[in-house]
């Protein structure tokens, strides 16, 4: 009620971005770690860059953005058809 899209996007999206961030800087040594020994045993390797994990955390939050797509549409919504079912 008064504020602009895009803070209300900001506000919406705020908590997931940082979560999404959190959970990468998590899983990245760790699947790191484990791709390099799990490849040592293969004769054809190649070296694992940060490129590809970079990728596959953008990947990730795409996938799981229908969130975002929900607070798109709360924030385009007019709050007074909300206000008159409640």
């Amino acid at each position: 009620m008064g504020l602009r899209f895009g803070s209300i996007i900001s506000l919406l999206s705020q908590d997931f971005l940082k979560l999404v961030i959190v959970a990468f800087l998590f899983a990245t040594p760790v699947a790191w770690f484990t791709m390099n020994n799990w490849l040592q045993d293969f004769a054809y390797r190649f070296n694992l860059s940060l490129w590809i994990f970079v990728g596959a955390g953008f990947l990730v939050a795409l996938i799981t953005v229908h969130g975002q797509f929900q607070s798109v549409r709360a924030a385009i919504a007019n709050p007074v058809k909300s206000l008159r079912y409640e």
